[in-house]
């Protein structure tokens, strides 16, 4: 709900509550981020002069959208330059519009027809509330936008906050850290083009809260490309954050009458902790921001053939295959990287997308039949954004990569980057992908971009280079969008040398993510409870393969519980497995389709931690009715090598309801109450143990 009381605004959620304010001198300010407290008097009252002339007034202010212009010192979210050469920015309220859950507020520039809208839409089931802004010039010449922020959030009172992003890098994605922000500025961001392995587009910062209690606030950006959070405590003690498109190598030329858009930010407040965090964004993501032909479907059980192949692909190795994967379970078996082209290795093919006709001679449709007849949908893997200099696609358009003039362009895996602000690239691989899949019954695409931007140049641009990190981020999503609407059939995967594409801004055009190439079962626990910590647990894809340092003795159990932590997948070498295996194989997936629902849908808590637990690691779902749960525990390792006596709780049960489920070999009926409180007790005997314990509620008799 949204309730405006003189130029007062009230945004309210279920549970929270957000209030900013329209200052006597023109300004937006922020009042209030926290638990919902209701429409109420007493605003405004901020700062009304400066503390010293190095201490001007603007500095106090917690404005809503701040602009770089007057005494103002601290990081602002917009920054322009007119075409007088005029840098200076004044925004002041002008009006604001409201309709139903939606919300523009109104800002402009006291001398420049330059228009700023704040554009704010409240969730209220969902505790979230999104904001965006568009800057419109409705001058007569071109204005430079050099920063454009698409919020920023005022944190309450003056004590230090501890702030969470991760860190990372390939094969080690999604690491969790928290630093506690006691003077001055901390950037998490990419400049890779992508929102790349390292930080991650979002911020959580509480003061001391737990995993399952404690006020957090959280944020998170829905874009793609460079991105920047930054937060920072001035001289005041209080602490902003403002998120966006990273003012790394970035201005925008604004053309008399044209609008630019910021990408939009989701924010919401919790007194529950991390737990309440995840659980927030992984209901709002499931709800607003999946696409929406799969977002209430489950994701199929798929099989990769990348680890048995690699690039030596052919259609009798890939049906060789094929009834193995069948006999497990599986629903969707995906060809990966060496189908097309010229490509025998990563040096070669990138760009011609068509049939290997020396290792398919008639096409992909035998192979595709072959999967079909044995029940599963067919998927293949691409990399369109990419291309290698030995290709036909680079030999007759080497213009069509980023380069700048005067310099070579540095290779990065044997490949250089496709300029996707050129429409004759983006209509070249529309009409290749459109091709592929209008001539084939392909159900899946695995999406890969195996490289960061280098030579960012782009001569169509003219001067508006400095654009073109944005601008290729739009062409991209465009292109998917154009893909999706022709054939919705087909779900899309996000992968990028790994995690490097996993964000928001990807979630609305892709159905799940790829979080990292490094599948070893104990590195995946770590980055899978990074991921799970702002990002829904069904787009998480998990893979169970043979790969990894200790991939030999870690057993197949073990590694399939891990991977039954997410959207189940298996990447083994199958056509290697004993019967033994293929059939452990085979019960572990019929247990996970039973109770994939759960997983992909559900509430998730994480119960027991590697570090503070003894090397126990354990994570529950929970129906969003309560009627069922999973609880996964894991123990890489065991101290000493000694038999452990545990104690674990488990959560988010009802406590009025009464469930059943297997606990050391015994079946047991406890009621909610008694599981979310008193802890249950069971021995880890040996490293590597690994339990799935499945609780049903039981209906009582009166």
């Amino acid at each position: 709900m949204i309730t405006e009381k003189n130029n007062v605004f009230y945004l309210e959620t279920q549970n929270t509550e957000y209030i900013f304010a329209v200052h006597p001198n023109g300004t937006l300010q922020n009042e209030y981020w926290g638990a919902r407290i209701g429409v109420c008097g007493g605003f405004p009252g901020k700062p009304s002069g400066d503390r010293g002339s190095n201490d001007p007034v603007e500095d106090f202010y917690t404005e809503e959208y701040s602009a770089w212009g007057g005494a103002r010192f601290k990081e602002c979210a917009l920054k322009v330059s007119f075409a007088d050469g005029n840098r200076d920015l004044k925004l002041h309220f002008a009006s604001f519009s409201l309709n139903g859950e939606t919300l523009d507020v109104v800002l402009k520039d006291d001398f420049y027809a330059l228009w700023v809208t704040l554009h704010y839409t409240v969730f209220p089931q969902n505790d979230v509330i999104r904001r965006s802004v568009t800057v419109k010039n409705e001058t007569e010449n071109s204005v430079t936008v050099e920063r454009i922020a698409s919020a920023v959030l005022h944190l309450p009172g003056k004590r230090p906050f501890h702030i969470h992003n991760v860190s990372g890098a390939w094969s080690g994605e999604q690491q969790p850290f928290s630093e506690t922000l006691q003077s001055g500025s901390m950037i998490f961001e990419s400049r890779k083009g992508s929102t790349a392995h390292g930080n991650s587009p979002y911020f959580i910062a509480e003061q001391g809260c737990t995993e399952f209690s404690g006020d957090a606030y959280f944020a998170a950006l829905e874009y793609s490309g460079n991105f920047k959070v930054c937060a920072s405590r001035g001289a005041d003690h209080r602490t902003q954050v403002l998120l966006g498109i990273n003012d790394f190598d970035f201005a925008y030329i604004l053309d008399p009458h044209a609008a630019l858009d910021a990408p939009p930010v989701f924010f919401g407040f919790t007194e529950q902790g991390f737990s309440g965090v995840s659980n927030t964004v992984n209901r709002f993501a499931l709800d607003h921001i999946f696409p929406k032909a799969f977002a209430e479907k489950p994701l199929p059980v798929l099989y990769n053939s990348w680890e048995a192949l690699e690039f030596s692909v052919n259609i009798e190795n890939q049906t060789a295959l094929v009834q193995n994967a069948a006999d497990m379970g599986i629903e969707l078996f995906v060809m990966d990287d060496g189908w097309f082209g010229a490509r025998k290795n990563d040096r070669a093919g990138l760009g011609d997308w068509f049939v290997n006709r020396e290792k398919f001679p008639d096409g992909l449709t035998p192979l595709i039949d072959c999967v079909n007849r044995a029940g599963m949908d067919f998927g293949l893997w691409v990399e369109p954004e990419m291309v290698n200099p030995d290709s036909d696609l680079y030999r007759a358009h080497p213009d069509w990569v980023y380069h700048f003039p005067n310099r070579e362009n540095r290779l990065l895996r044997s490949q250089l980057v496709l300029n996707l602000t050129l429409d004759e690239v983006q209509d070249y691989l529309y009409d290749c992908l459109s091709a592929l899949l209008r001539e084939n019954n392909i159900r899946y695409i695995k999406w890969d971009m195996n490289r960061a931007y280098s030579e960012a140049g782009a001569p169509n641009l003219g001067d508006n280079q400095k654009a073109m990190w944005y601008l290729h981020n739009r062409a991209l999503f465009a292109l998917l969008e154009r893909l999706r609407t022709e054939f919705p059939a087909v779900s899309f995967e996000a992968c990028a040398s790994g995690g490097g594409r996993i964000d928001y801004g990807a979630l609305h055009a892709f159905d799940m993510y790829w979080p990292s190439d490094n599948t070893e079962a104990v590195d995946r626990i770590r980055i899978q409870n990074g991921y799970s910590r702002m990002y829904p647990t069904k787009a998480m894809r998990a893979w169970v393969t043979d790969i990894g340092w200790n991939a030999l003795r870690v057993p197949l159990d073990f590694r399939f519980a891990c991977a039954m932590r997410g959207a189940l997948s298996v990447g083994g070498n199958i056509g290697k497995w004993s019967k033994e295996e293929l059939d452990t194989a085979a019960q572990y997936i019929a247990l996970y389709k039973s109770v994939r629902d759960v997983i992909q849908f559900g509430d998730f808590y994480r119960i027991a931690d590697l570090d503070t637990d003894e090397g126990l690691n354990a994570v529950q779902y929970v129906s969003r009715d309560k009627t069922r749960s999973v609880a996964i525990l894991l123990t890489p390792f065991t101290q000493f090598h000694l038999q452990k006596e545990r104690l674990l709780s488990l959560r988010g049960l009802d406590d009025h309801k009464t469930y059943r489920f297997t606990w050391n070999g015994e079946t047991l009926e406890r009621t909610g109450a008694f599981l979310n409180h008193v802890p249950l007790a069971f021995e880890t005997k040996r490293t590597f143990d690994s339990r799935i314990v499945v609780l049903e509620a039981v209906e009582q008799s009166s």
